[in-house]
This record gives structure tokens, sequence and C-alpha cells, in this order.
């Protein structure tokens, strides 16, 4: 099956600070994969470096072909205009209306009459189910109803990839329920294919086909959802079923104890 990204040997440092160590990865068209981690690990960045807003320090990611690393200004805005984003928390403008923020979309990158743009609107609202919404502001939505908007104008042109950074933060059980069925249904019925940013292991893993786990800016493990349930590599268990011991601890490691409340106590 051919891959829409390939990410080969990709290492990233934010100044001094290193955050990818030698990723690979890839994604084949048509698929839904997941990647997953601690805070930090660097999930947010690979996303970053896959729409092209930075460049690997080492290695290439490659989009459709073409390499990320040496893509012109000019290439880069015409594969962006292929893809869609959904930010955490939506990210949507809160002067303009459910529709409106859909519209913006193909506003800004077709010259399509005025009555296509709207028809076409609602058509993206009418798939995320909020085609009754579409004159309500962002503050008038709830958590659930904002991402579905940021969803429908993710998918206002159609893209060929899909890119969800923490699309369940913040969400009640119903809500995230329905935007992890709406991910699935919308790639499978637009022909896209989707890199999904999360957290929430036990929803993503009913509706992706594939999962890169990274620990310290490396991939510790991959593999299909099932693979990922019964593996038996101590981070991925330990990730998985939200258990506290294992190789990740809960605290942070410092000085002992002892010597911190005794140096807090001499300063009282």
């Amino acid at each position: 099956m051919e891959n829409l990204v390939d990410i080969k040997d990709v290492s990233f440092s934010y100044g001094f600070r290193p955050v990818l160590k030698g990723i690979n990865m890839t994604v084949p068209r048509g698929k839904v994969v997941s990647i997953m981690g601690l805070s930090g690990c660097g999930k947010t960045t690979l996303l970053r470096l896959i729409a092209g807003a930075l460049r690997p320090r080492k290695g290439d990611v490659t989009v459709a072909g073409r390499s990320m690393s040496r893509i012109d200004r000019t290439g880069l805005y015409a594969l962006r205009r292929k893809m869609g984003m959904l930010y955490q928390f939506g990210a949507l403008f809160t002067d303009l209306s459910a529709l409106e923020n859909v519209a913006f979309q193909i506003r800004e990158h077709t010259d399509l009459p005025e009555d296509m743009v709207q028809d076409l609107a609602l058509m993206k609202l009418h798939a995320v189910g909020l085609r009754g919404a579409h004159h309500l502001m962002p503050a008038e939505l709830s958590g659930g109803m904002a991402r579905r908007v940021a969803l429908a104008r993710a998918i206002a042109l159609d893209p060929m990839l899909i890119l969800y950074d923490e699309p369940f933060t913040g969400l009640d059980p119903i809500s995230l329920g329905v935007i992890c069925n709406l991910i699935r249904r919308l790639n499978d019925a637009l022909g896209a294919t989707s890199i999904v940013v999360t957290h929430d292991v036990q929803e993503t893993l009913k509706i992706v086909d594939y999962v890169y786990f990274v620990m310290d800016g490396a991939i510790v493990a991959h593999g299909t959802p099932d693979e990922i349930r019964k593996s038996d590599a101590p981070f991925v268990h330990q990730f998985v079923w939200g258990e506290m011991d294992g190789p990740l601890p809960f605290h942070m490691p410092g000085a002992a104890y002892a010597k911190d409340l005794g140096l807090a106590a001499a300063h009282v």
C-alpha cells in the first residue's frame, strides 16, 4: 500500500534541547494512525513537521511524495490546501458564526461564488450534525459542539490528509465518543488519511488502524490496536491501562524528600 507520509530518521531540537531522535514512521493512504505518548514527548512537534511549519535538523519528512525539507513556499502552500487541521480546543474564530468559521476556509482558498460557499459550509456542518447550529457564535456552543464545528472547518476543502492535535481534550464521554466516530467515518467517506495525536487510549484504539508510541523523542513501540492492547512492553502496558506502577514514575526525580523539607523549614 502506498504511503502518504514517510518520516525517515528525523531528529529535531528546540535550540539545544533535543525533542525528536531518529524517528521513523509511515502513514499509508486511507488509514487512521495515532501517535501516543506523554506530554512533552514530541507528538505535536511531529505534526508541525508533517505540516511544514518546522523543518527537521536531520532526516526527511515526505508528504504525497514531496520533501518538506526541500519544498519551496509556493509548493508548501499548495500542499497545505490539501491538508486539514483540527487544533486542540478547536481554535475557532470567536467573532464569526459556526457557518462563517467553516466558510472562511473555502473563501480563502477558492474562487467559488458566495452562494456555493454557503452551501458547501452548510454541507460540512451537516456532516458533523450541526447544520441547525450554523447561526450560533462560538461562545454559544458547548465544548463538544465547538470541536465538531472545528472538524467541519478542517474538512471544508475535502483534504487528503487530516491532522488532529489532542481532539478529545476536555470533552465529556458522549462528546468524546461522537468526535471519535466522526474521525473514522469522515476519513473513510472522504477517502482521506488521518493522523491523531492523543492521550485518550481506549477510545482511540477503537477507531485507528495503527499506533506509534513516542517516549523521550523516540518510537518505543508500534502496532495495530490489538497488538498494542496485548503488548507486554512495560511502558506500553502502563500507558494503555493507566497503571501507577511501572517504568514511568509518579514523582519527578528530585532531591531527597527529607532534605527538601529541611530546606523549606530553614526558610520559614
